[in-house]
Parts: C-alpha cells; sequence; structure tokens
C-alpha cells in the first residue's frame, strides 16, 4: 500500500514519467550489451574452454580409461596409479564417488587432449588454481584441449555435490619440465 495511493487505482493507464522511460532504455540497452558481450568474451577472453561432447555408457568410458591407465602407468601415489601419457597424447579422467582415477603427469608446453566423464553422479571438474571448471556427466565423454604453461601440482575438486564424502572428491595434476 502506498504512502499517498494514486487516483486512479489503474496505474498501468497513468503516464510514464521521463526519468522512469530513461531508466527503462539504459536497463534495456545494459542487457543488450551484456548479452553480446558475453558471446564475444567466450572467443576474446582465452578462459572459457570449448568442449566436444560425445554420449558414452560410463561402462565403456571406465575400460577406456583404465586402458590409458595400464599402457602409461609409471607408479602409484596413495594406491591411486600414477599416470605418465607421452606429449600430445589423449588422457582419460575418470570421476567416480569419491575420486578422480588416476593421478596424471604432464609436460609442460604441450597440449593435452582430456577426456571427461563420471561413473555414477554427475561431477564438477575445478583445476586449481588455473580455474578451470567443467560439469561432468554420466553417459557423457566432454573433451577439453589444455595445454599447462607453468610446472608445478595442481589440485582437481569436485564442485558440484556429490553426496556425503563429496568434500574428499580431490585428484591430482602433476606438470613437469
Amino acid at each position: 500500500m502506498a504512502i499517498t495511493p494514486p487516483e486512479n487505482r489503474l496505474w498501468w493507464n497513468e503516464p510514464i514519467e521521463r526519468i522512469e522511460i530513461a531508466w527503462i532504455v539504459v536497463a534495456f540497452l545494459w542487457g543488450l550489451f551484456m548479452f553480446f558481450f558475453m558471446i564475444a568474451w567466450h572467443f576474446i577472453g582465452n578462459q572459457n574452454l570449448s568442449t566436444e561432447t560425445y554420449k558414452i555408457t560410463p561402462a565403456v568410458f571406465e575400460e577406456k580409461v583404465v586402458e590409458f591407465a595400464d599402457k602409461y602407468t609409471v607408479g602409484e601415489e596413495a594406491g591411486v596409479p600414477l599416470v605418465r601419457p607421452p606429449a600430445g597424447e589423449d588422457v582419460y579422467l575418470l570421476a567416480r564417488l569419491w575420486e578422480w582415477w588416476p593421478v596424471l603427469e604432464l609436460k609442460k608446453g604441450q597440449s593435452y587432449r582430456f577426456h571427461l566423464s563420471s561413473a555414477d553422479w554427475q561431477h564438477g571438474f575445478s583445476l586449481q588454481p588455473v580455474n578451470i571448471n567443467v560439469s561432468v556427466h554420466p553417459g557423457y565423454e566432454q573433451i577439453v584441449t589444455i595445454t599447462p604453461t607453468e610446472a608445478g601440482e595442481f589440485g582437481i575438486a569436485c564442485n558440484e555435490y556429490c553426496g556425503i564424502g563429496h568434500h574428499m572428491m580431490t585428484g591430482r595434476i602433476r606438470v613437469v619440465e
């Protein structure tokens, strides 16, 4: 209820003030600008990943990951295979309750095609501290090309709530010179 209600109760028949029209025009133009700039930023911002996505069954993807890990395993870290694929090779990473499997060791400056999928629930691939985020769904294989630009150890965290062990769902990627 207004302090001083309008004389005509049909407010939509009242004339619009010039300042209100100006604000409506400004808000509309700003909305258009933001809409088109978000599209442009995908191409000029160099931070949004373009992905390929394919349908795949979780069991088939898991077989691909196991085959990849068996082929390139060089050791073990806390019971998880440490996998060192050749530079430029396709890399497979599996999300499952509550781990990213296997641990990867990549070469700095080399491009890799990451194949990501889930064996069970929706998970989020969040590579830290570089802030790369990809939603990972069972039944879909996401392919992202990544070129590490600095050496070090990078953490993978799940950023989609996936159950009681979500806070422990981490993985690692080691980048070497």
